[in-house]
């Protein structure tokens, strides 16, 4: 229950400091959200709707278990800050002495980095027709790198956020052969092996950065940074949906490079299983995954990937030594929120070491995010399939070869 303040309450004095700390990242203009809450002006028609969605921690959006783990960017509300909005709602909502205002955030517009050293966007639109499924569209461009670069800050920026899903900024290393038959310059819809029994959910190569509503750009610490190797080129990875109107998109990310070499590299791995059948009609179908790592690392953020059926995900460690522990615990996914959990304090894990993750999928008439409950569910890209992603981000030393870090091949287990 919430506590009682009876000392009188207004927006300026009193409300307008929480917003600046838990909504107005993502409600202002430019933003995901629809709408701002800059002023009162702009928040005071939504005064009920907000009390409401703090009631039922429908905002801000956070749905780790707070028995696990602790996360430096947990976004969930204070009791004391949810009281002073539940109670300035019911005093009738008033404004206040505009002289109490605290000082506006300072927002850089367009960006939620610094100012980007470099902006990939691309170099032609793409025309989003009004209906119709839209296959994921990829896209090449050569970095022109001579060098290598660190990445410390990394931004995704939907140019049509409401027909963009989800785009993902991907490195490709000199030599690689992925996708190596591509046009560079030209929108291309990537070929698929034809065996069903093919598990493609690992991730084809270096990921830099994406975007989903309620993911957070990457901001890495001093002393941190991502790789471009000199010669590598970006792969742009864009899944568009239609919603009646058409629109022309010139997505764009934005790249923030770190000062001076950084001392520990980053890079975002996964443990994921792409083999699954889903029965249709099963309200609790349990899929597992894990990855094992082939030497000593340092695990810092975490991010479960699911689609409509997700129902809940755990990430636990288990140390060579047996140990295990619940890193993560999402007992209700809301698969429209794809939020990365930060490790409060990273884990050093041994060579040997294991994450696995547990997640569950409503397949049944009761999940209102259920496509068809008649159908068997698998493995697949758009938001009718499903996926099962146990993003992580581990750091390592600058100097030291991804291979060294990797098992031949990352082992999974089965669904049941």
């Amino acid at each position: 229950m919430l506590p009682i303040l009876f000392a009188a309450i207004t927006f300026t004095k009193d409300v307008a400091p929480v917003l600046e700390k838990h909504c107005q990242e993502c409600h202002r203009p430019g933003e995901a959200a629809p709408f701002s809450l800059l002023t009162y002006q702009q928040v005071r028609p939504w005064a009920k709707a907000i009390k409401q969605a703090v009631l039922t921690l429908k905002m801000p959006p956070w749905f780790a278990d707070p028995h696990f783990g602790k996360f430096s960017n947990d976004r969930s509300m204070s009791k004391q800050d949810a009281a002073t909005i539940v109670n300035w709602v019911d005093a009738g909502a008033p404004e206040g002495d505009p002289k109490d205002l605290p000082p506006p955030r300072d927002f850089l517009e367009g960006w939620a980095i610094p100012k980007p050293d470099l902006v990939i966007q691309l170099p032609k639109a793409f025309p989003i027709p009004a209906s119709g499924t839209i296959e994921y569209q990829k896209f090449i461009i050569p970095s022109g790198f001579t060098e290598d670069r660190w990445v410390q800050f990394a931004e995704a920026r939907p140019d049509q956020r409401a027909q963009v899903h989800h785009m993902i900024l991907f490195i490709r290393e000199p030599g690689s052969h992925w996708l190596r038959d591509a046009k560079p310059g030209e929108f291309f819809v990537a070929t698929k092996p034809k065996d069903d029994d093919v598990d493609t959910s690992a991730l084809p190569s270096d990921f830099l950065v994406g975007y989903a509503p309620g993911q957070p750009p990457e901001k890495l610490p001093a002393g941190q940074a991502k790789l471009i190797k000199a010669g590598s080129d970006f792969v742009l990875e864009i899944h568009y949906t239609t919603n009646g109107k058409p629109a022309l998109d010139r997505s764009r990310f934005g790249l923030v490079f770190a000062k001076a070499p950084p001392k520990e590299r980053v890079l975002t791995l996964s443990a994921t299983n792409g083999t699954f059948r889903i029965p249709p009609g099963d309200p609790n179908y349990r899929v597992d995954a894990e990855f094992q790592f082939a030497s000593d690392v340092t695990l810092t953020a975490l991010h479960p990937h699911m689609h409509g059926r997700g129902k809940d995900f755990e990430y636990r460690l288990v140390q060579p030594s047996g140990t295990a522990e619940t890193l993560l615990d999402v007992p209700r996914y809301n698969w429209q929120w794809q939020l990365w959990y930060t490790l409060a304090r990273p884990i050093r894990l041994e060579k040997g070491a294991k994450i696995e993750c547990t997640a569950h999928f409503d397949n049944s008439l009761n999940n209102p995010d259920n496509a068809d409950p008649t159908k068997e569910v698998t493995w697949g890209d758009q938001s009718w399939d499903e996926m099962m992603v146990g993003f992580f981000n581990i750091a390592f030393p600058a100097s030291m070869p991804v291979e060294d870090l990797l098992p031949a091949k990352p082992s999974k287990t089965g669904s049941h």
